[in-house]
């Protein structure tokens, strides 16, 4: 089962390291539309469309890696005061229930990607972007990943109690302690 999980933590860690990259696309493609924009009182449509179609997938393939780095958003009030045992069912059970509802938004999602891949979806306006269907299958993309990372995180939980692997402890910068994983 560990090795099951580090599979799945690769795909997440290598697809989001990509997404990283899109992340200098997008501010170099507003700087250049902001440039052409105040230097020549130009735009391009395209471009202005390549922004949110870089921002998509930002945000929706990230959701994975975001877990995979414990940096996702948690409220921890009456979860700390619980104790150890019940802590790892509750992240098992919430892992579980993350990756069905985006085993479902995958299976829902796909028709819409297929219908707008099937009539060939562009941009409405003109000079703007072909093929929007690459866009829109971003959301079972980004879920299918969320399933793959919630599934490991729901096996390292099984396994060791954690949903990160031991060497990925990360130290806080401020108070250089050892994140919340490593301090149970």
């Amino acid at each position: 089962m560990e090795r099951v999980a580090r599979i799945l933590d690769t795909i997440v860690e290598h697809c989001g390291r990509i997404t990283a990259w899109a992340s200098l696309a997008i501010v170099l493609v507003m700087a250049y539309n902001v440039f052409l924009r105040y230097a020549f009182s130009t735009g391009s449509v395209a471009m202005q469309e390549l922004e949110w179609h870089l921002m998509a997938p930002i945000a929706i393939l990230s959701m994975a890696y975001a877990i995979r780095h414990d940096g996702h958003v948690r409220v921890d009030v009456i979860y700390n005061r619980f104790p150890p045992r019940m802590q790892h069912a509750i992240e098992v059970i919430s892992f579980l229930m993350v990756a069905a509802v985006s085993a479902l938004i995958v299976y829902l999602s796909i028709p819409y990607v297929m219908q707008s891949y099937n009539i060939g979806e562009g941009s409405p306006d003109p000079g703007g972007l072909p093929a929007r269907w690459i866009l829109k299958a971003c959301i079972p993309a980004g879920f299918a990943l969320l399933v793959l990372q919630s599934l490991s995180a729901a096996i390292r939980v099984i396994l060791t109690g954690h949903p990160q692997p031991a060497a990925e402890e990360a130290v806080d910068p401020v108070s250089h302690a050892t994140s919340r994983h490593a301090a149970e």
